[in-house]
């Protein structure tokens, strides 16, 4: 005589809602611009050859990207040439920011998190996905928990079958927030 079990999906009854952050992730093409590449002997900018070189310069070769602008050299960059950067990028690019790649993803990811609706996630307990093939700043995860903690009834980290408690509303926290809204 066979025994036949139903195997229950806790997880899926425990009433979750996961966040995956990497769903946010943008879906650009990113570029850096290292003024380096214009440096004299990778040390000075010289003002003329470089005004020489921003006029002659394809800069629609930028159009509908997002541009990061950097120096990666040791040298000091007058702001003007960061300026006129900008300037000549602004008809093409869809964003123009100074930094690196790392801080123009922080920057289209924080736009991301602005964008969310965060009241889909009222009294709810919420699972943020902690691991994936896509690297998501840490950044990015404090600003959606910031958002997150004033409405969700918890916050955990990982995934639903092991995850790391975060945060947890109180009763009194509760009414509190209940006049808020």
């Amino acid at each position: 005589m066979e025994i036949q079990t139903n195997i229950v999906n806790k997880v899926a009854q425990s009433g979750l809602v996961t966040v995956d952050l990497a769903d946010y992730h943008p879906n650009t093409d990113n570029v850096l611009y290292d003024i380096k590449d214009n440096l004299f002997h990778g040390l000075i900018l010289k003002e003329k050859d470089f005004r020489e070189f921003i006029k002659a310069h394809d800069w629609s070769q930028y159009s509908g990207k997002h541009v990061a602008i950097t120096c990666t050299a040791d040298a000091i960059i007058p702001t003007w040439a960061y300026m006129l950067l900008a300037n000549k990028l602004e008809p093409y690019a869809t964003r123009i920011i100074f930094g690196d790649l790392d801080e123009l993803l922080r920057i289209q990811y924080a736009a991301a998190i602005e964008q969310i609706d965060m009241l889909q996630f009222q009294d709810q307990r919420v699972v943020v996905k902690g691991c994936g093939d896509i690297l998501i700043p840490e950044s990015v995860f404090v600003q959606f928990t910031v958002k997150l903690s004033k409405v969700a009834k918890s916050i955990m980290y990982g995934e639903p079958c092991s995850t790391v408690p975060v945060f947890k509303r109180t009763n009194k926290e509760q009414k509190s927030s209940d006049k808020s809204i």
